[in-house]
């Protein structure tokens, strides 16, 4: 298990999505990369938010679906 973030670079606060290791996530991350490229916002994996309160606070989404449509109003 791991964490997807979505950060907007200067902003406080992050989307957070529970997700899982693997070529799906890699997948993922590529094509939110590819929609809305990496200038505004950082796209990163974590094992746990609680060790990263530099991205506090969380705001976690559900689905991979609601994620995407979230990051693309960021």
């Amino acid at each position: 298990m791991c964490f997807l973030i979505a950060k907007k670079f200067n902003d406080i606060g992050c989307l957070a999505l529970q997700t899982s290791h693997g070529q799906h996530l890699v997948d993922f991350k590529k094509k939110l990369i590819s929609e809305i490229g990496t200038d505004r916002i950082q796209l990163v994996t974590i094992s746990r938010p609680s060790a990263y309160g530099e991205y506090e606070p969380y705001q976690f989404i559900d689905t991979e679906k609601e994620f995407e449509q979230a990051v693309k109003r960021l």
